[in-house]
């Protein structure tokens, strides 16, 4: 079968794609001989075991996948249409170790579960990948730069050629806002990603085009919060990546004027920074991957990892970011079920990462538990996260957490 990549020769971990246009892979991905998922509901979810990316940080991606295609190990089909974040898939059933509803049936295919629309479905249903805004008041950069000045032609050809790219090839993860007034701002946000300890949380990031765009690369600031939820994001709001010039790397990893893109550079930050194993992004870490220290030391720190990320939702449910509020608010109004069906699944003994909506995807008889520290923890802040879910008006989550 042909291919349009090819391995590098310099680096035989790393993927060669040829340069933008960019395509989005959740609309072009075509799957081989496709696996379905076993998924299990999650309220009928029992662990019965007691068994207890070659470098990514400073990678730029040069090809956008599905960012439901996380397991190279399984290829789940994808609808025809692409279909939104929010859309409920109902679950079917395994054969595994697992307690099951005698009702249930299982099905060789997922089927579309019926939803009633609600007013926060409607909104994100509506809510455009991209769209202009009238201020940036609060963006990290409003203060560097001012509505009144005048670019380069060159310049403005480039953002609105980005702006352009964005419009048609955004993935349906990733939302962007820029401002015509200030046509060198631009924030995203991107929804973390199943299989990953990121999963269903807000990410959001603040982008400047410099004044010497596109020969030097954008200025990124991350909303952290205070926290430290990666290797490549500090809680000072820095991202860590060669793309960016932040991090050292070879020239097949760096900006490159006439290839590089705001829409590579964001589907990098999502593949290669928010991914399933944060742990190994560190320098040095990713070789110890596979052995059994190094995946013990990775499964302690995804277990941080989730915790910081739920606190990452609860700060942002309390400040969300200019023009992204009802967005917030909604995409966590839609989530929250799923989160504290996750959060109780955790706290339970499940493992990480084997989050999928409607129950859990690939877990074996050889999956570890979470640890007793992390089971602890998510049973813990669990009260704070529902509280939060509560006052966007999740009412029935506090009558299920009631002793």
């Amino acid at each position: 079968m042909n291919q349009p990549w090819r391995i590098s020769s310099v680096d035989p971990d790393v993927v060669e794609i040829p340069p933008p246009p960019i395509a989005s892979g959740s609309r072009t991905r075509k799957p081989r001989q496709a696996i379905i998922a076993e998924v299990i509901d999650v309220e009928q979810y029992e662990f019965r075991n007691n068994v207890a990316d070659k470098k990514n940080k400073g990678k730029a991606i040069q090809h956008i996948s599905s960012s439901y295609d996380h397991n190279p190990d399984v290829e789940v089909v994808m609808p025809t249409q692409p279909r939104s974040p929010y859309t409920i898939m109902a679950p079917y059933l395994p054969s595994g170790p697992f307690k099951v509803d005698d009702c249930a049936s299982s099905s060789s295919r997922p089927i579309a579960a019926e939803v009633i629309p609600s007013a926060q479905a409607n909104y994100l249903r509506d809510f455009k990948r991209f769209d202009t805004v009238d201020d940036f008041s609060d963006h990290h950069f409003a203060s560097q730069g001012k509505a009144s000045k005048q670019h380069a032609k060159g310049w403005v050809k480039k953002v609105q050629s980005d702006w352009k790219i964005l419009e048609n090839d955004l993935p349906e993860t990733i939302f962007v806002r820029v401002c015509e007034s200030r046509m060198d701002l631009l924030r995203a946000v991107i929804i973390g990603a199943e299989g990953t300890p990121y999963h269903d949380g807000l990410f959001f990031f603040d982008i400047q085009f410099s004044d010497t765009y596109p020969s030097a690369p954008p200025k990124v600031h991350y909303h952290s919060g205070g926290l430290r939820i990666n290797p490549n994001l500090y809680n000072c709001g820095k991202v860590c990546l060669s793309l960016l010039g932040t991090w050292t790397g070879n020239t097949r990893e760096s900006w490159i004027p006439e290839e590089s893109t705001m829409l590579q550079l964001l589907v990098s930050i999502q593949a290669l920074i928010l991914n399933q194993k944060p742990y190994f992004n560190e320098p040095g870490y990713e070789q110890s991957k596979g052995t059994q220290s190094g995946e013990l030391l990775s499964e302690a720190y995804s277990e941080n990892v989730f915790m910081l990320s739920l606190k990452t939702m609860v700060y942002s449910m309390r400040k969300p970011p200019k023009h992204f509020e009802e967005f917030v608010r909604s995409h966590y109004f839609m989530r929250a079920h799923h989160i504290v069906k996750a959060c109780n699944a955790y706290k339970n003994g499940a493992p990480l990462r084997s989050m999928v909506k409607g129950g859990f995807q690939d877990v074996s008889e050889t999956s570890r538990k979470g640890s007793d520290k992390f089971r602890a923890e998510v049973a813990c802040f669990m009260k704070t996260v529902v509280d939060e879910f509560v006052k966007l008006g999740v009412k029935e989550l506090q009558e299920k957490q009631k002793p």
